[in-house]
């Protein structure tokens, strides 16, 4: 609707994972040498985490181009499986047949290792990728573990990427899960868009979509950040929005109500007024007074207490 008024040939924040728009910030970019450098090592597993819509899908497919045509690839998304669910899906991505009404965890598992033999020995390697993992339950990913136990002297035949939100890491500290943790070849926690990060993230969207010139006021851009919290998926939401009610209202750039207007449309009330009215340094801030009132109180209490 507005892209021809700001002379764009296509929407430039739609939330479509289209590669043309793939954003690799710094922080992308060191996720994604991470990936690469546990892949790259002997281990089983490798461990990518942040909240949502920081980014961590689009350095899983940017992971994915780079593979060569020698990586077979098990893709599951859809983790809230059983063990024998899991073994299941990871046959029907990898193509090996079996009989359903026969599907038991040993012969779903021997099929697997035959594959994983098989893929070794024509020059292959086998990575499988579990996105939103922090949803498995510990009994699946102990059947993972025993998946990897298969082994040459100088590698696994089975690599794991799990993906998943912050308390994915949490659920990778029970102690039934260590031998598993100890598996983990590389971990990265992907953390939100700085300011400049989020100005060069818009700069760039917007070039891909055919606009060069500057379209949001370095106000809106700062307004953009700090009701996004630096998430890549909020900001897109957020500038398509603005843009949108600039172009309702005619206005060739952008402003900071405008992306107000755009959040408040957006994000619940409670996120908004968490954002906008507390900074970053708020709760340090406060914590610090709530010490310094403490001391004070104490110092004026304590001679009260000893003169009686």
């Amino acid at each position: 609707m507005y892209t021809g008024f700001f002379g764009l040939t296509s929407a430039p924040f739609s939330i479509a994972p289209n590669p043309d728009f793939m954003y690799l910030s710094p922080r992308h970019a060191e996720a994604l040498a991470h990936l690469r450098f546990g892949l790259g090592e002997a281990g089983g597993f490798v461990l990518l985490t942040g909240e949502v819509g920081t980014g961590k899908t689009t350095v899983s497919r940017c992971l994915l181009q780079e593979l060569d045509e020698r990586a077979e690839v098990a893709f599951i998304l859809n983790p809230t499986l059983s063990e024998l669910e899991l073994l299941a899906a990871i046959c029907d991505e990898l193509k090996i047949r079996y009989k359903k009404s026969d599907a038991s965890l040993k012969l779903l598992g021997d099929k697997i290792k035959a594959r994983l033999l098989k893929n070794h020995e024509a020059g292959k390697h086998t990575l499988l990728i579990i996105d939103e993992a922090q949803h498995l339950q510990p009994a699946v990913l102990e059947q993972l573990r025993l998946l990897t136990n298969l082994e040459t002297n100088t590698r696994k035949l089975l690599q794991v990427i799990l993906i998943g939100q912050p308390e994915l890491q949490q659920l990778l500290k029970r102690n039934d899960l260590r031998q598993l943790a100890q598996r983990i070849t590389a971990r990265y926690h992907l953390l939100p868009l700085n300011l400049d990060e989020v100005r060069h993230y818009l700069k760039f969207r917007l070039q891909v979509a055919g606009c060069s010139r500057p379209v949001f006021s370095d106000g809106a851009v700062k307004r953009l950040y700090q009701l996004s919290g630096g998430i890549p998926r909020l900001v897109n939401l957020m500038a398509d929005r603005a843009l949108l009610g600039a172009f309702s209202q005619q206005q060739a750039i952008v402003s900071d109500k405008l992306v107000s207007r755009a959040a408040g449309e957006i994000l619940p009330l409670s996120d908004q007024v968490t954002k906008a009215a507390l900074p970053r340094w708020f709760w340090p801030v406060l914590g610090v007074c709530a010490i310094v009132l403490g001391f004070s109180l104490a110092l004026i209490i304590m001679p009260l207490l000893q003169s009686q």
